[in-house]
């Protein structure tokens, strides 16, 4: 590579504010390569087909990435669960350019945030500050799911792994979805984790996010998203176009209702049981346990050979392997 446009990569990464910049390396075809036969095949048992609509959930202490697809019937199936490298920040919202965080919310991705040429093999930009986020002066850019793993406010999947999920979401795409939602949470938002989390500063926060959260986990369809009084409302008519504007009156659907409050009664029980909880802390984010493993008993430098066809160093590496979060919980 020419010195000269070493130099200009350098400066275009030097000067960036927040995120994972990605930039226009070698022209190949990582972009353009298909969908692995044996996840075609997974789809085909689950009636899926790689045009079918797709959806991605992310989840950050358990340091996972899940696709779901329709099914015949109309209804979104797990297809795959892929264990994430790695993850900056602490549990909570991006809010600042720098602050490391890695967002969390709801996003949606349509066919010009992808990126073939991302300097962390292939990436899709996940549209962070949203209109909400961007009402509330949250500020940063370029927050992404890419390969590698090295996180300085996005989710690393290592270039396997994002080699996977970019061919699925290319070819849904392709198929005639518009944009692809993306669900971004602190946790799986189950009664214990909410407990465990009660006295964070984010639970209202994350509460606005359960709403959608239930949605989804009743209907398996995607939550229609809206803003008002700085906060997500779902499946619900908002007329101005205003996300701090007034809140229109709603009610759920009797289903999504009764097991909001079954989880809210559980939550409940569990925080007047006498059980403790303690809240993870985090030095610098997380890696899934199959990761850490591979970095303790490899070494940084054989990871990012693993992870990484450039060798992208993984970031932080003594933070990734003080993630507190164990499967077990």
């Amino acid at each position: 590579m020419p010195r000269m446009l070493k130099a200009a990569i350098a400066l275009a990464l030097s000067i960036a504010l927040s995120g994972c910049v990605s930039s226009v390396l070698d022209v190949d075809t990582r972009g353009t390569q298909p969908i692995p036969a044996a996840l075609v095949a997974q789809m085909s048992q689950k009636q899926m087909t790689p045009k079918s609509p797709v959806l991605v959930r992310i989840f950050k202490q358990e340091s996972e990435l899940e696709i779901w697809k329709q099914d015949r019937n109309g209804r979104y199936a797990l297809l795959k669960t892929y264990p994430m490298c790695r993850w900056s920040g602490q549990l909570g919202p991006k809010t600042r350019a720098g602050d490391r965080q890695a967002p969390e919310g709801f996003y949606h991705v349509s066919a010009n945030m992808l990126n073939p040429r991302s300097q962390y093999h292939l990436a899709f930009n996940l549209g962070y500050p949203n209109q909400l986020e961007a009402a509330r002066g949250y500020t940063g850019e370029a927050l992404m799911v890419h390969g590698a793993c090295s996180s300085s406010g996005c989710y690393a999947m290592t270039d396997e792994g994002v080699g996977e999920i970019y061919a699925v979401v290319r070819d849904a795409l392709k198929g005639g979805q518009s944009a692809f939602q993306v669900q971004a949470f602190p946790f799986r938002m189950t009664p214990r984790n909410m407990a465990k989390h009660r006295n964070n500063q984010n639970f209202a926060f994350w509460q606005d996010l359960k709403r959608g959260y239930d949605i989804f986990e009743v209907t398996r369809r995607q939550p229609r998203v809206g803003y008002c009084e700085g906060r997500y409302v779902f499946d619900t008519d908002i007329q101005s176009t205003d996300p701090l504007a007034a809140c229109p009156m709603t009610a759920a659907e009797p289903a999504i209702a009764s097991r909001s409050e079954a989880e809210r009664m559980q939550m409940e029980a569990l925080l007047t049981s006498g059980m403790s909880f303690r809240e993870h802390a985090y030095l610098d984010g997380g890696m899934h346990p199959v990761f850490r493993a591979m970095l303790a008993r490899s070494g940084e430098k054989t990871m990012a050979r693993r992870t990484s066809n450039d060798r992208v160093p993984v970031s932080r590496p003594d933070a990734a392997l003080k993630d507190p979060h164990s499967p077990s919980e």
